[in-house]
C-alpha cells in the first residue's frame, strides 16, 4: 500500500485501540521480572475478511529458524476461535500467575505491526520486536503448526506451500497435557497480505518466550541467601544442562551445579519444568537435604508487628555490609554503584595485611569514624588517610561515589604518603591484587596497643566471611576480627622452614578432636608379593590372612569381614594352633617403642589379645613363628630377622623363655616343629636347611642338612605321617629326607616336580600332596603312597600370577577343592578338576592412583601392575590391564575416568565398561597428579619434569585438546584447581607450595595474592589451613613427612597420611600445631593416598608395600 493509505489504516488501528481500552480496561501486564507484551491488544475480526499489512520477523531470532520446513503442506491457516484475547493483556497463554500484581491500564496509542516484548533485567527493560511473515489463503481456519506435530491433525484446507517450522525448543517444553494456546486476533484489511500459518504460530507462542525469573538455593544450606536468574528460554537457555553451567560459578557446590530440585525435593530434568517466579534447590549430589532455604538470609530483628527474619532497622545504616565474596563478585551489577562498593584496603605500613570490605556509600556515619574503624580491622590504630594506588588522597564518599569508580584498591595510613616510582600496576591474573610500586609511608607505627579503650562503633566493618558449601559456623568467641589479625605460619619441613598466609575468610580453627572417628570396614587384597604360608581356613569357614598390619576374618557366606588391628606394623608370619582357635602373629619392627618387633596371641572368635612376647628380645622383625604339634601347641618358636637370626622358644602360657639361639643364617624363610617331637626343629632358607635338637638344658644342638655353599633356596617344609621331612626348592625339585638308625638323614627320593621354583606344598589325607609352582603356575597333586607318582596337574590363569599358598577349603575332607593364593596378590578357588574363580582381588605391585567419584560411592585405583580397577565399596565392578604403569586418576564430573601413566601417557577410559576410549602422549616423564576443573571442560596435569600440562575437555570427557603448557623446574606431586577455575596450586617434591594461573599460562609469583582464592580440593599437602599436620606435638614420631591428605565435601574434616603409614583424622581447617586428631596405624611404608567418598560416610586408603587397599566407615565417636 502507498504511505498515505498505510496512515489512514494504522489512524483506524488507533481509534479501534482507544475504544477497545476503554471497554475492557485492558492494560499492560504487571511485573517487570516478566516478559509481556507492551500493553497492545487486537480488536476481534470476522474470520472471512481478507488480510491486510506485511508483518516481518526480527532478523535477529535465533530459534525460528527459516531454513526448516513442514513438508506436509497441510494446516498452514491460522487457528481461529470464538474466544477473545485476553482483555488485560498480561499472560498471552493465559495462564494464571498467582505472583504478578494486577494489569495497568494500557496506554492509547496507535498499534505497530509487530508486538513489543519488554525483557526486564536489573536495571532497565529492553525491548525486542517478534513478529512473522507468510501467506495464507483468505477465509481459511487451520491449526497452528506446533498443533498438528503435537497431535498429528490435518485440519484445514492446504495452501500448496511450505509452512516454517516453530523451534524444535518449544515443542520439548510441550507436555501431554498443556492446552491450546489462545488465538491472537489479526485485524483484516483487503489490501493487507496474508500470513502463513507458521507465522500465526509464532504469535501464539508469545508466552514461551518471554523472561522468566527464577531463584535458586544451595542443597543444605539454609543461610544461603539465593541466586536470581532473570533468562529468555530458547534465547539466553537452550537446555537445563546450559542453564545449570550459568548458575554453578555462582554457587559455591563442591562439584558444580548438576541436579535441579523443587522446594519439597521433587528432582527437575527438563527446562520447561521450571516455572516462572518458583524457588528450587541446586545440588552437586542427588541426595536432597530439606531445610528451611530462604528463611533466614538476613539477620534477626524484632520489631513491634514484625518479628523474625527480616530486614535491618531503619535507623541503622552500617559502613560496612556483610555478604559472600562469592555472591558479590559474580554478580556485581546487582548491588547498586551508589548504594555499596567492594574495595580491597591495604595497611600502608605492611602490605601482607589487607581485606576486601563491602563499603556502604550511604551510610550516616561520618567519612573519619569510617577509616578509623577500617584502620582497626588492617591493625592500625588511629587511621586518618586513604589513598588510591597513584597517591591521591579520598576526602569523602562522594569521591568514591564518582571520581574514584573504577579505582578498587586503596592504602590507609596515619598520615601523609608518597608513591615511589610509576603508578602501580595490576597483575595479570588477580586484579584486585596491587602487585608492584610500594607505598613509602612518613610516618610510624603507633606505639599504641592494637586493642585501645575506644569502644568499638556500632557500624564498624565487619570481614566478608564467603561461606562454602555446608561449612561449619563460627562459633560466637572466634569472630572475623580474630582471624584478620592471625599471622602468617610458619612451618619447618626437612630443615627448612615455610610460611604460609592466612585467607581473609575462612571457617574458625578448632583444636579438639573430631567428633568422628574411623572404623575398618573392609580391607581388599592379599600379601602374596613376599610372603608364603599365609592362608588358612578357620573351623567357622572364614578364611584367614594378613595384609599390611591386619588380620582379616573372611566369611565368604555373609560376604563379610573381620579385622584383628593389634599390631602397629605390617605382620610378616603367622600360624594357627592346633586347635585352630588361636593365631600367634609376628610383625616387624617399627620407629618408636610402640612398634617394637614382637609375636601377639590372639583369639579368633572374639580377636581379644592374649599374649604379647618379644618385645626388647627381638630385633628387626618376626621371620617365622610356629605352634608345636605333640603337646598341643604349648611350645611356641620365633626366628629374628635380625643379622644373627635368633631363634627362641618360648613356653607362652606361662611366658617363660625355654631357650634361644643364633643362626647366624642369612635369608632364613621359615621354621617349624617336627610333628613327632617338640624339640626337633627344622630350618630352612636361602641355601639352608638345618635340624635343631634343644636339649633339657635349653641348649641347640645344630644339623646341616644341605651343605655349604649352595645356591638352592628351600621355600617350603612338609611331613610325611611317618615323620619324613619333605622339601620343595627354588630349583623345581622336590626331595623327601628320612632317617637311619643312627639317627642320620638322608635322601630317599627327590624329583624335578616343576619348572624353575616351587611355592608351597601341603599334605592332604589319604598320602596326597600337592605342590605349586611359582613361575609355571602350575598346581600338581603327587601321591606319596606311590613313591611320589603325579596324579594330575592344573595351570593357574597368567592375569592370576603364580602359586604362593595352597588351603584346602574343607580341611579333614579329601574332596579335592583347595584355595589358592597367588604371587599377584589374589586368592583363587577352585579344583585340580575343574576352574579356578576368584574370591579375593589385589593390585599385584605398589599402589599410588586413587579417585573418588563426585557423586557416587565409586573410586577407582591404579598402580605399577599396569592395572586399572572401579569399586563400589566392598565390590570389585571391573579391573583392565593397560600396559602402563598408572600413579595418578581423577573422575571427570560426568563420570570419564583419567588415568596419569608413568611413561607421560594420559588414559581415558569409560567407566561403564572400563573399555579404554583414548590415550594421550602428553610428556616423556611421568605424570605424577592429574584433576579436572569444577566444571569439567579442563584438566591439568603435574608432570615430573615440574610442569602443568592443560587440555581443553569435552563435555562427556572423551574428546580432549591440548592448550598449552607452563614450564616449571620442581617435581610436582599433588594439585587443586581453583573454584572458579582460573588458578592452579601444586606441591613439589621438596614440599613448596606454587601457583599457576591457567588463564595466562604463567606461575603466579606472590603466594599473598593467592591467599584468599578458595580452592575445589585441598590435595596439597601445605598450605596454611592445612599447616597443623605438620610437626604436630602430638605425634609419636618427629620429623614426620604427610604424604597425602583429603578435605571432606563438608569442609569439616581433613584425612592425613604420611610416610610411616600412619593415618590421621582432623577438624578442618588443621592450623594449629596443637591441633588433636584420631589416629589409625595399619601400614608399615608410606600411605600414599587418601580420599573421602561422596557423602563424607567413607574414607579410602592406598599405600603400603604389599599394594594394600582399605575402606574405613566414619562414624559417631
Amino acid at each position: 500500500m502507498s504511505n498515505e493509505e498505510n496512515d489512514d489504516y494504522m489512524a483506524s488501528l488507533s481509534q479501534a485501540q482507544t475504544g477497545e481500552d476503554e471497554v475492557d480496561g485492558g492494560g499492560e501486564a504487571a511485573g517487570s521480572n516478566d516478559s509481556v507484551l507492551g500493553g497492545q491488544t487486537m480488536p476481534q475480526i470476522s474470520p472471512n475478511a481478507p488480510l491486510e499489512g506485511n508483518v516481518s520477523p526480527p532478523p535477529t531470532q535465533p530459534h525460528l529458524d527459516d531454513n526448516l520446513h513442514n513438508g506436509n503442506g497441510n494446516g498452514n491457516g491460522i487457528h481461529s476461535s470464538s474466544s477473545n484475547i485476553n482483555k488485560h493483556g498480561s499472560n498471552i497463554n493465559g495462564n494464571n500467575d498467582s505472583n504478578r500484581s494486577s494489569p495497568a491500564k494500557s496506554p492509547k496509542r496507535p498499534v505497530s505491526s509487530s508486538f513489543r516484548i519488554q525483557n526486564a533485567s536489573r536495571y532497565d527493560n529492553d525491548e525486542e520486536d517478534l513478529a512473522a511473515s507468510e501467506q495464507v489463503a483468505g477465509g481459511d481456519r487451520q491449526v497452528p503448526d506446533y498443533w498438528q506435530q503435537r497431535n498429528g491433525a490435518n485440519t484445514g484446507a492446504t495452501s500448496g506451500r511450505q509452512s516454517r517450522a516453530i523451534s524444535p525448543g518449544y515443542l520439548d517444553n510441550m507436555s501431554e497435557n498443556s492446552e491450546q494456546p489462545p488465538v491472537v486476533p489479526l485485524v483484516r484489511s483487503k489490501s493487507r497480505p496474508e500470513i502463513s500459518s507458521a507465522a500465526a504460530s509464532r504469535y501464539n507462542n508469545l508466552s514461551y518466550w518471554k523472561a522468566r525469573r527464577v531463584v535458586f538455593y544451595r542443597n543444605g544450606d539454609p543461610f544461603f541467601p539465593g541466586v536470581e536468574l532473570r533468562y529468555r528460554p530458547g534465547r539466553d537457555v537452550t537446555s537445563l544442562d546450559n542453564l545449570l553451567d550459568k548458575i554453578s560459578p555462582k554457587m559455591d557446590l563442591p562439584r558444580g551445579a548438576r541436579y535441579v530440585f523443587s522446594m519439597d525435593g521433587d528432582r527437575k530434568y527438563h527446562l520447561d519444568e521450571l516455572e516462572d517466579g518458583a524457588f528450587y534447590v541446586v545440588s552437586s549430589f542427588k541426595a536432597f537435604k530439606p531445610a528451611s532455604y530462604g528463611k533466614k538470609n538476613g539477620m534477626w530483628y524484632a520489631s513491634p508487628g514484625n518479628q523474625g527474619w527480616g530486614s535491618k532497622p531503619a535507623s541503622r545504616k552500617p559502613s560496612i555490609m556483610e555478604a559472600d565474596l562469592g555472591t558479590l563478585s559474580t554478580t556485581s551489577g546487582s548491588i547498586k554503584r551508589s548504594a555499596g562498593r567492594v574495595i580491597r584496603i591495604i595497611n600502608n605500613l605492611d602490605h601482607s595485611v589487607q581485606c576486601r570490605v563491602l563499603l556502604n556509600l550511604r551510610t550516616s556515619q561520618p567519612f573519619e569514624e569510617v577509616l578509623e574503624d577500617l584502620g582497626q580491622v588492617l591493625k592500625i590504630n588511629g587511621a586518618k588517610k586513604m589513598y588510591t594506588g597513584t597517591g591521591q588522597e579520598v576526602r569523602s564518599f562522594s569521591q568514591l561515589r564518582n571520581e574514584f569508580a573504577d579505582v578498587d584498591t586503596f592504602y590507609l595510613a596515619t598520615g601523609t604518603a608518597l608513591i615511589a616510582g610509576s603508578p602501580i600496576r595490576r597483575s595479570r591474573s588477580r586484579p584486585s591484587v596491587v602487585a608492584a610500586a610500594p607505598i613509602l609511608p612518613t610516618d610510624e607505627l603507633p606505639k599504641v596497643p592494637l586493642r585501645g579503650a575506644r569502644p568499638r562503633s556500632k557500624s564498624r566493618p565487619r570481614i566478608l566471611y564467603a561461606p562454602e558449601s555446608e561449612i561449619l559456623r563460627p562459633n560466637g568467641e572466634y569472630t572475623m576480627l580474630d582471624i584478620m589479625k592471625e599471622e602468617p605460619t610458619k612451618v619447618t619441613i626437612r630443615g627448612l622452614r615455610r610460611t604460609f598466609y592466612p585467607p581473609v575468610h575462612h571457617a574458625p580453627a578448632d583444636n579438639s578432636p573430631p567428633d568422628k572417628k574411623l572404623q575398618l570396614q573392609w580391607v581388599h587384597g592379599y600379601r602374596g608379593i613376599d610372603a608364603r604360608r599365609n592362608l588358612w581356613v578357620l573351623p567357622s569357614g572364614e578364611l584367614l590372612y594378613y595384609v599390611a598390619a591386619v588380620a582379616v576374618l573372611f566369611d565368604r557366606d555373609e560376604d563379610a569381614q573381620r579385622h584383628y588391628t593389634g599390631h602397629t606394623e605390617d605382620i610378616m608370619c603367622m600360624d594357627v594352633h592346633p586347635s585352630r582357635e588361636l593365631v600367634a602373629s609376628g610383625q616387624k619392627a617399627g620407629r618408636d617403642r610402640k612398634s617394637q618387633a614382637h609375636v601377639r596371641i590372639w583369639s579368633t572368635e572374639s580377636l581379644q589379645t592374649l599374649y604379647v612376647f618379644g618385645m626388647g628380645e627381638l630385633d628387626s622383625g618376626v621371620t617365622a613363628v610356629a605352634f608345636s604339634q605333640l603337646n598341643g601347641g604349648s611350645y611356641i618358636l620365633a626366628v629374628d630377622s635380625g643379622r644373627e637370626s635368633i631363634l627362641s622358644v618360648w613356653q607362652w602360657q606361662w611366658g617363660h623363655l625355654l631357650g634361644k639361639v643364633a643362626t647366624l643364617q642369612e635369608g632364613l624363610s621359615g621354621a617349624a616343629f617336627h610333628p613327632l617331637d617338640d624339640n626337633l626343629i627344622i630350618t630352612h632358607g636361602r641355601g639352608h636347611l638345618a635340624f635343631w635338637h634343644r636339649r633339657k638344658d635349653g641348649f641347640f644342638e645344630r644339623t646341616d642338612i644341605v651343605k655349604q655353599p649352595s645356591r638352592s633356596h628351600v621355600t617350603s617344609v612338609q611331613f610325611e605321617p611317618d615323620g619324613d621331612v619333605i622339601t620343595a626348592d627354588s630349583d623345581g625339585f622336590i626331595t623327601i629326607y628320612s632317617v637311619d638308625s643312627d639317627g642320620a638323614y638322608f635322601v630317599r627320593t627327590e624329583f624335578e616336580a616343576h619348572n624353575k621354583g616351587i611355592g608351597c606344598l601341603i599334605m592332604l589325607g589319604e598320602g596326597t600332596l600337592l605342590s605349586g609352582g611359582e613361575k609355571d603356575r602350575k598346581i600338581a597333586a603327587w601321591d606319596s603312597l606311590q613313591n611320589y607318582k603325579k596324579i594330575a596337574d592344573t595351570k593357574l590363569p597368567e592375569a592370576a600370577g603364580g602359586v604362593r599358598t595352597i588351603y584346602p577349603q574343607r580341611p579333614g575332607r579329601n574332596d579335592g577343592n583347595i584355595y589358592v593364593g597367588t604371587t599377584r596378590n589374589n586368592i583363587l578357588e577352585g579344583s585340580l578338576q575343574r576352574r579356578f574363580t576368584q574370591v579375593v582381588f589385589g593390585h599385584g605391585r605398589q599402589l599410588w592412583g586413587l579417585a573418588a567419584h563426585p557423586d557416587d560411592e565409586l573410586y577407582a585405583t591404579a598402580g605399577h601392575d599396569k592395572h586399572v580397577a572401579l569399586w563400589r565399596k566392598n565390590k570389585l565392578i571391573w579391573t583392565i590391564q593397560t600396559g602402563y604403569e598408572c600413579v595418578a586418576l581423577a573422575f571427570h564430573p560426568f563420570g570419564t575416568l583419567a588415568a596419569g601413566s608413568t611413561e607421560g601417557h594420559l588414559l581415558v577410559i569409560n567407566c561403564e565398561n572400563g573399555a579404554v576410549m583414548l590415550t594421550l602422549r602428553v610428556c616423556g616423564s611421568p605424570l605424577n597428579c592429574v584433576a579436572y576443573n569444577q566444571v569439567g571442560d579442563m584438566i591439568a596435569m603435574g608432570s615430573q619434569n615440574g610442569s602443568i600440562y592443560l587440555f581443553r575437555v569435552s563435555r562427556d570427557g572423551f574428546s580432549y585438546k591440548k592448550v598449552n603448557k607452563i614450564r616449571g623446574s620442581q617435581p610436582l606431586t599433588h594439585l587443586d584447581w581453583s573454584m572458579d577455575g582460573n588458578f592452579v596450586q601444586t606441591v613439589t617434591i621438596d614440599f613448596d607450595l606454587l601457583f599457576w594461573d591457567a588463564k595466562s599460562l604463567s606461575p603466579e609469583r606472590s603466594p599473598i595474592a593467592m591467599k584468599d582464592v578458595k580452592w575445589l580440593t585441598n590435595n596439597c599437602t601445605v598450605g596454611f589451613l592445612v599447616a597443623g599436620q605438620w610437626s604436630n606435638r602430638y605425634y609419636s614420631t618427629t620429623n614426620t613427612i604427610v604424604a597425602t591428605c583429603s578435605r571432606s565435601a563438608a569442609h569439616d574434616m581433613l584425612a592425613s597420611g604420611d610416610a610411616e603409614g600412619y593415618l590421621r583424622l582432623f577438624r578442618y581447617p588443621c592450623i594449629s600445631p596443637r591441633a588433636e586428631f584420631h589416629e589409625s596405624k595399619v601400614y608399615s611404608g608410606m600411605l600414599a593416598c587418601v580420599r573421602f567418598l561422596c557423602g563424607d560416610h567413607t574414607l579410602i586408603t592406598v599405600g603400603g608395600t604389599d599394594a594394600s587397599l582399605m575402606v574405613w566407615d566414619i562414624v559417631e565417636e
